[in-house]
């Protein structure tokens, strides 16, 4: 199937990395050219090149924090500018990943430890969607694809339930708000998802709990009901597809790509 991608601009917020990586690599293999917004600018400059290399698209990187409004909007401006136009595509995966220490009890969550959790997650993608979309408005189409995660229909996690939870809510707001604008919003939650770091997770998961890595990634690959991790390029995969004009019929919901939750219905 032809995406009808080919020379689209995009913007992948936390694309330096992980499943942001992942998708930058989708994109620019289906013909798109690709502005990486990470914090480190070695490593976005390291990443941007190699995905140029790898896919023969205009890759570039640009820095900023999304939690300030000023090096988002600069950021935007560089990005736009490097790629020779308004962006048509924003990815925002830019969030700190789950799974890597245990989450805060209730009495351990600061109203400090909170806040940062969801200007980062939830502020910083609204603070690059406010960037970017009044270009997709001028142009009367865009497709704006918000990566959350399957915290958002758990418990076990307080504070990655809420800004997940967050994430969603903003999601359909701004969906119902652009869509007759000629843009489609959706949410992406993946689950437990194998990503270059998942390698130091087995490490340091089984060291807190005196096991072998094999029955950590034992019990990861039971967490979903195909019986396997799913990869960053898997979540690519659909994420490019809900890039596409293709995509037209799929707004303001939530795409969930993590292999399946055993026992969870939901319609």
């Amino acid at each position: 199937m032809d995406l009808q991608l080919t020379d689209k601009r995009a913007l992948v917020t936390g694309g330096s990395r992980g499943i942001g990586k992942a998708v930058a690599y989708a994109l620019a293999m289906e013909g798109v050219d690709v502005a990486l917004l990470a914090r480190d600018p070695q490593t976005l400059e390291a990443v941007a090149h190699s995905l140029s290399q790898q896919t023969g698209r205009r890759v570039v990187g640009v820095v900023a924090d999304t939690r300030s409004e000023m090096e988002v909007r600069r950021a935007v401006a560089q990005a736009e500018t490097a790629l020779g136009g308004s962006v048509d595509i924003l990815v925002n995966a830019a969030a700190e990943p789950a799974g890597y220490a245990p989450p805060p009890r209730m009495s351990e969550i600061t109203a400090s430890y909170l806040q940062a959790q969801m200007d980062v997650k939830v502020m910083g993608y609204l603070r690059v969607i406010q960037a970017v979309a009044p270009g997709m408005i001028g142009r009367g189409w865009g497709r704006i694809i918000n990566i959350s995660g399957l915290a958002a229909r758990s418990t076990g996690n307080a504070v990655g339930s809420i800004r997940n939870v967050s994430v969603a809510a903003l999601t359909k707001n701004l969906a119902d708000e652009l869509g007759p604008k000629g843009i489609n919003v959706t949410v992406v939650h993946p689950g437990t998802t194998e990503t270059e770091r998942t390698s130091d997770m087995l490490t340091h998961r089984a060291q807190s709990r005196g096991v072998t890595q094999e029955q950590i990634r034992a019990e990861l690959d039971a967490g979903n009901s195909t019986g396997k991790l799913v990869n960053a390029q898997e979540v690519a995969d659909v994420v490019a597809f809900l890039a596409s004009p293709r995509s037209r019929a799929i707004h303001g919901d939530a795409i969930v790509v993590g292999g399946g939750v055993p026992g969870s219905i939901h319609y």
